[in-house]
């Protein structure tokens, strides 16, 4: 009978590994692993659709500082979905386009001139 490598087990004879060959393994697993496996967006974050997140978890989602998050919460770009007492949570469906709203204003070129 055959025994079953556990994570802990795989976990610890990676970590005891050469670096050399640590870094081999992993360029085969990601070159192995999962060439037979074409996700789709949906089936990859299809579950997130209708999820909501903390002010935290949106700023991160958005690649911006809370703080930044708050200014644009306060100023009314972006709105709560639904409060519970003090927590604030988004949907995602509304961060969606306010996050390619960002990425299309971080492409713009910088036209103000170099004074």
């Amino acid at each position: 009978m055959s025994h079953a490598v556990t994570a802990e087990e795989l976990f610890a004879s990676v970590k005891s590994m050469p670096s050399t060959e640590r870094a081999r393994f992993f360029m085969m697993l990601g070159d192995n692993a999962f060439q037979n496996e074409d996700y789709s967006h949906e089936q990859v974050f299809g579950d997130l659709a209708n999820d909501e997140f903390t002010a935290r978890e949106a700023a991160e989602y958005l690649e911006i500082s809370i703080p930044t998050f708050r200014r644009y919460v306060q100023g009314g770009k972006i709105n709560p979905s639904h409060v519970v007492g003090r927590n604030q949570f988004f949907a995602t469906q509304d961060l969606k386009p306010f996050k390619r709203a960002l990425r299309n204003v971080r492409r713009q070129p910088d036209t103000r001139g170099p004074w």
